[in-house]
């Protein structure tokens, strides 16, 4: 989707809403139960969103807020 985002960026974009360091989040953890609730994913679509994910709906990350799946939706690449 976008070259901006790598998957090192969305990791410590996600840790940084999560309040801990990008290491402590595994590739397959639920981020609900690290603490991510709709207003921090909407932050993050929003964020990715004006770094050129211009096609980056909610539902996207919603269905399935695991980092592994949302690093290869937001940048093409297998996880």
């Amino acid at each position: 989707m976008s070259e901006a985002l790598s998957p090192e960026r969305i990791r410590a974009d996600v840790a940084d809403l999560l309040g801990c360091a990008p290491s402590e989040i595994a590739p397959d953890d639920d981020l609900r139960d690290l603490g991510l609730d709709s207003v921090r994913l909407m932050t993050l679509v929003e964020r990715w969103r004006a770094d050129g994910a211009a096609e980056l709906e909610l539902p996207d990350l919603a269905e399935r807020p695991e980092l592994a799946h949302w690093q290869s939706l937001l940048t093409g690449e297998q996880a």
